[in-house]
C-alpha cells in the first residue's frame, strides 16, 4: 500500500504552516490518515540539524555545509518519519521538502543545480512528492510577514536579493512541471487561498484513497 505525498513550498511568509493545518483539518474530517511534518526536521536528530541550519552566528555557514546538513536532516526525516508513513497508506503532509533545497540552496546561494540533483537521488531514491503546492507572494510582503513574527532566523536575514532568486526558482520549477506543481496567490486573504485548497479535496480523497 502506497499512500501520498505532499509538500507546501513557498518563501518567508507565505503562510505554509497555516494553510498545512488547514488541509490536514479537511482531509483528517474524512476519514484519511494524515502525518503533518516539516523540513528541515521532523524528527528529534533532524530537528537539532535545524537549530544549526536556523540559528544565526558569528561564524559563516559554508553553502556547500548548509546543503549537506539539509540532506543529512533529510535522509534521517525519510527514514523515521515519511518512508513508514507512505508504506502503510498514510497522507503526509509536508512544510518544504527539496524543492526547497532547489530554491534556496540552488537560486539563493548560486550553488550547482546538478549537485543537488545528485544529492537528491542520492538521499531519496526515486521518491518525489505527488503534489507540490507552492504559495507565491512578492518578496516584500513575505518578509514583512516574517519581520512581524518576531526574532528572524538567519535565512531570514537575508536580503532581497536572495529572496528574489528563491522566488524565481519556485517558479521556475512549477511552470517546469506543471502536472506536479499547483501555484496559490498566497498574497491573498487567507481565507481565498483556502477556497483554493478546498477545490482541490475532491482529487486528493480519490488519490488518497486510491
Amino acid at each position: 500500500m502506497t499512500g501520498l505525498f505532499i509538500t507546501l513550498e513557498g518563501p518567508e511568509g507565505a503562510g505554509k504552516s497555516t494553510n498545512r493545518d488547514y488541509l490536514a483539518e479537511r482531509l483528517r474530517a474524512e476519514g484519511i490518515e494524515v502525518v503533518l511534518t516539516r523540513e528541515p526536521g521532523g524528527t528529534p536528530l533532524a530537528e537539532r540539524i535545524r537549530e544549526v541550519l536556523l540559528a544565526p552566528g558569528e561564524e559563516q555557514m559554508n553553502a556547500d555545509t548548509e546543503l549537506l546538513l539539509v540532506f543529512a536532516a533529510r535522509a534521517q526525516h525519510l527514514s523515521e518519519v515519511i518512508r513508514p508513513a507512505l508504506a502503510r497508506g498514510a497522507v503526509v503532509i509536508c512544510d518544504r521538502f527539496t524543492d526547497s533545497t532547489y530554491a534556496y540552496q540552488g537560486g539563493g546561494r548560486g550553488l550547482s543545480l546538478e549537485r543537488i540533483a545528485t544529492l537528491e537521488t542520492f538521499v531519496q531514491g526515486d521518491l518525489r512528492p505527488d503534489l507540490t503546492l507552492v504559495f507565491d507572494l512578492p518578496v516584500e510582503v513575505g518578509l514583512a510577514r516574517a519581520s512581524a513574527r518576531g526574532r528572524l532566523d538567519r535565512f531570514e536575514l537575508e536580503g532581497q536579493a536572495f529572496f528574489d532568486a528563491v522566488r524565481t526558482a519556485f517558479l521556475k520549477r512549477a511552470k517546469a512541471e506543471p502536472a506536479r506543481y499547483y501555484l496559490l496567490d498566497a498574497a491573498q486573504p487567507l481565507a481565498q487561498v483556502q477556497q483554493a485548497i478546498d477545490a482541490l479535496l475532491p482529487n486528493l480523497l480519490e488519490r488518497a484513497r486510491g
